[in-house]
């Protein structure tokens, strides 16, 4: 699928492909001979300056995939290509290295810092590690500039975490990545905790600190009306696969996927008029132990022939960059278009 010109902003910074994540299944000490296939092969590209959103619900690998370009879990399969080199290639120590340009906000701001530490020594950790990235000397005055970027004062910096509210203890998080100068920051629902008039300040945040920094994100959400106002690209995720990926203008007014569909007839609408019919997805999500055969979104479509359990439907290209794997792809019919009007 042919990236969006448009919104490369400074070239491809990372290229993902088919990562694939499968953990085995134990029972006691015993392996059970099963396979839970988290993520199965996933392929995108980042470019310098953009915001990739992913969405999906829970459970379809979202986080998984993150762990994984990171190296906290390890791949299965796949490559990810970063400054020509492959990520999942590298040493320990190399990676260690690596995440200096990588970085991550967990969803939860309440157990992602810890509780022993000031937001001086959480911020200034990453100093002890690479001394190279500040000087001792300038310690105190790139610590209040980081707390001050974020929305903090100097004088939040001999504070503790539950001295802080989570919209604040996010803030926290975010100085935290900010502090080893990356170019990639993975944001694994980090609003999620939080509640709608903090989220918008944390999102704004974002905004204003990747168009300071020229940051490049990785935005995991299951929230789609979030990642509607952060992405450039977004990419929809069903049971360990990119089911559509396209701009945002591309995948929220013209989905494609009776998935995507389904998802965008659930976001809320200011006018009722606006809102439309409501899709609702019948059955339980499918194990990822033993995923349907063919689509793994037939089992819940609307749309399944006996073709879709045949045969898998590849990522194709449609129009521009928006890509779809499904055989009956077509526009959301306008009766049932709620939460997709610009």
């Amino acid at each position: 699928m042919a990236d969006v010109s448009a919104i490369d902003r400074g070239g491809e910074l990372l290229k993902v492909e088919h990562l694939v994540k499968h953990y085995g299944v134990r029972r006691g000490r015993e392996s059970s001979g099963g396979v839970v296939r988290a993520v199965d092969d996933v392929s995108f590209t980042l470019h310098r300056g953009e915001t990739l959103g992913i969405v999906g619900e829970s459970g379809c690998g979202k986080s998984t995939l993150a762990r994984v370009i990171l190296r906290l879990v390890e791949p299965t399969g796949g490559r990810a290509i970063m400054a020509g080199e492959d990520l999942f290639s590298l040493s320990n120590q190399q990676m260690r290295l690596k995440r200096r340009q990588l970085q991550i906000i967990f969803q939860d701001p309440y157990a992602s810092l810890n509780p022993r530490m000031t937001v001086a020594d959480i911020v200034r950790e990453p100093w002890v590690i690479f001394p190279d990235i500040v000087a001792r000397s300038e310690w105190d005055d790139r610590l209040a500039d980081l707390l001050t970027r974020v929305g903090l004062s100097r004088n939040d910096a001999n504070r503790y975490p539950h001295q802080f509210s989570g919209g604040q203890r996010q803030r926290i998080g975010i100085a935290r990545a900010l502090a080893v100068n990356p170019e990639i920051v993975i944001c694994d629902e980090p609003v999620s905790a939080l509640d709608v008039s903090i989220q918008a300040q944390v999102i704004n945040l974002l905004k204003e600190i990747q168009d300071e920094f020229g940051l490049s994100y990785i935005f995991i959400a299951h929230d789609l009306s979030i990642v509607r106002h952060i992405s450039d690209r977004v990419a929809v995720m069903y049971l360990g696969k990119i089911v559509e990926m396209g701009t945002w203008q591309e995948v929220y007014d013209n989905p494609l996927h009776p998935y995507t569909q389904a998802l965008l007839s659930a976001v809320p609408e200011i006018d009722p008029a606006a809102r439309g019919r409501r899709i609702i997805l019948e059955g339980e999500v499918p194990s990822p132990m033993n995923p349907p055969s063919g689509c793994r979104f037939r089992t819940r479509c609307r749309k399944a022939e006996a073709v879709c359990a045949e045969e898998e439907p590849a990522l194709e290209k449609r129009a521009g960059s928006h890509a779809c794997a499904c055989f009956f792809a077509a526009p959301m019919d306008q009766t049932t278009a709620g939460g997709v009007a610009a």
